[in-house]
């Protein structure tokens, strides 16, 4: 095995977490979930962890525990290069180009219908999660020794006994390879979408699509058009196609459906009442701009959490902000191949005449942008923010595509169907759910009708699909003790006390063997 990348992820693993107050169904021990803390992380190693449902809140990673959590907590996420605005999405975004075109607002505040101002973010009570779970391990004890010791230390349990053949690692799999994967996968499920539904269950796929009546008006008035000049030319069609043409593809120019950039970068007229600009910041303390613009960003931040989740003062001032939003174990990344940002985490801030009116917090990965929160200026309500910046973010993750031809999923958090409120984030189409069982993307429109009848679902329908990723060989298992990184197999012999096998490998079960056998779990 090679030696210590001094970039490899350092995990400490908590295991079950006892039950505590859900936000969403306000039980007050139902929630459950395992949690671990992330010293470090690789982008790599967390893009992994949210393909099994693992989700950060600052360094604090967790994973709902499904099957007995009160509110399953299911993994989201858009396909934005097939991705088109509905209609509510439309009227937000053509209500942002009136207010900044013309200053014109609403005249009742909060008067948004479409959706929930927190659009696709979680439930505050995350930020709780990163400010009860921390690690006291002090940073001296997580850099490992030289690479010679680990060396020495790694092949130690080969000269004992012979390991079983390493578990080949898959190559990165491309988009159309991740789709392909998954179509192959829910083969049998995905023929429920095909089947002619119940009245009143979707539209029948088996016949032609709903057409409007003004466009069947308009193709009947060019048939007959058509007719009459066929009459009138005796029947040469070289002098009418031209003309035919010509009308066909006006029509299909002008019924073509507007996409986001339409809406989004669409020039304002120079007097314009309002000046928006949306700027990228990487969270880190040594960015210039991060850094200047803080001490405003965590303002905001305050504002936000008392008038929209009522938090007191003391739950959110600088330092909670600073451990919930900007504190992140991601380690910024800018290989040639990635976007022009590179990977990492980021503060997406909407500024406004010269002041930041909303800040989105996101995580950019090998394959995705992944949504972690928004917090925005309750005096902007009316502009509905939340939705807002969603479709900003779509369209972000089509702009990062285009360099980075890899990325091009949206993760918009968890889908909580069992809590009517936050069932929204399902109107972003098309969009998949992450079986919890098997780990395979699902489209929604598949989910649906199973969750319901059930808050727990699988979503597979293959009965035989297996966990693919899962734990083969524990002793492979990664681990950094005494600032020494060995197999598990290793460590076991060394360790004194009471085994610890239970909870290793209960954490490489939810982590999977590729993250297990990648990344350092601390034990001390």
């Amino acid at each position: 095995m090679a030696g210590v990348d001094r970039s490899s992820s350092i995990v400490e693993y908590f295991g079950g977490e006892a039950g505590y107050r859900c936000g969403y169904c306000k039980n007050v021990t139902g929630n459950l979930s395992h949690g671990m803390w992330a010293h470090s992380m690789t982008v790599q190693d967390y893009q992994d962890l949210i393909d099994r449902g693992w989700r950060r809140s600052g360094k604090y990673v967790y994973k709902p525990i499904m099957n007995q959590t009160c509110c399953p907590q299911y993994t989201i996420r858009c396909r934005p290069l097939h991705f088109q605005p509905s209609k509510s999405h439309k009227k937000v975004l053509k209500k942002m180009l009136k207010f900044l075109a013309k200053g014109d607002s609403p005249k009742v505040a909060g008067d948004v219908t479409e959706e929930p101002m927190d659009s696709h973010r979680e439930d505050a009570v995350a930020c709780s999660f990163v400010l009860k779970n921390e690690s006291d391990v002090s940073q001296s004890e997580l850099k490992p020794l030289n690479v010679e010791e680990t060396e020495r230390v790694e092949t130690e349990d080969n000269a004992e006994e012979e390991l079983k053949k390493e578990v080949e690692s898959e190559p990165p799999q491309t988009c159309a390879d991740k789709d392909s994967a998954g179509s192959s996968e829910r083969s049998d499920s995905a023929k429920l979408v095909h089947t002619t539904p119940k009245p009143g269950k979707g539209a029948d796929l088996s016949k032609p699509p709903c057409r409007k009546a003004k466009a069947i008006r308009k193709e009947r008035k060019l048939h007959k058009l058509l007719q009459n000049q066929t009459h009138t030319l005796e029947g040469s069609p070289s002098q009418v196609e031209p003309q035919v043409l010509h009308s066909q593809n006006s029509e299909s120019k002008a019924n073509q459906p507007k996409s986001i950039e339409d809406f989004i970068f669409v020039s304002l007229p120079d007097d314009a009442a309002h000046q928006l600009e949306v700027r990228l910041v990487p969270v880190s303390f040594e960015d210039p701009q991060f850094k200047s613009s803080f001490s405003q960003s965590a303002t905001l931040f305050a504002k936000y959490q008392m008038a929209i989740h009522k938090d007191t003062p003391s739950e959110c001032g600088e330092y909670e902000f600073t451990r919930f939003l900007c504190d992140s174990p991601l380690e910024a990344e800018n290989p040639p191949s990635g976007p022009d940002c590179g990977y990492g985490s980021f503060h997406q801030q909407y500024w406004l005449d010269g002041k930041i009116i909303a800040v989105g917090v996101i995580d950019v990965l090998p394959y995705c942008v992944s949504s972690v929160y928004l917090y925005y200026d309750p005096d902007y309500t009316f502009l509905s923010l939340g939705v807002y910046s969603a479709l900003r973010e779509i369209a972000f993750t089509r702009q990062l595509h285009e360099k980075a031809s890899e990325l091009c999923y949206y993760y918009m958090g968890f889908y909580i169907h069992s809590c009517p409120k936050m069932r929204y984030k399902g109107q972003y189409r098309p969009s998949d759910l992450l079986c919890p069982e098997t780990y395979v993307w699902v489209p929604i429109e598949q989910c649906l009708p199973t969750l319901e009848h059930s808050k727990y679902c699988r979503f597979n329908q293959d009965l035989k699909a297996v966990d693919e990723g899962c734990i083969k060989e524990l002793g492979r298992v990664r681990v950094l003790h005494k600032r020494t990184v060995m197999p598990y197999s290793v460590y076991k012999k060394r360790r004194k006390g009471p085994s610890d096998e239970t909870s290793v490998q209960q954490y490489a079960s939810l982590v999977g063997q590729t993250c297990s056998e990648r990344m350092l779990l601390f034990r001390s």
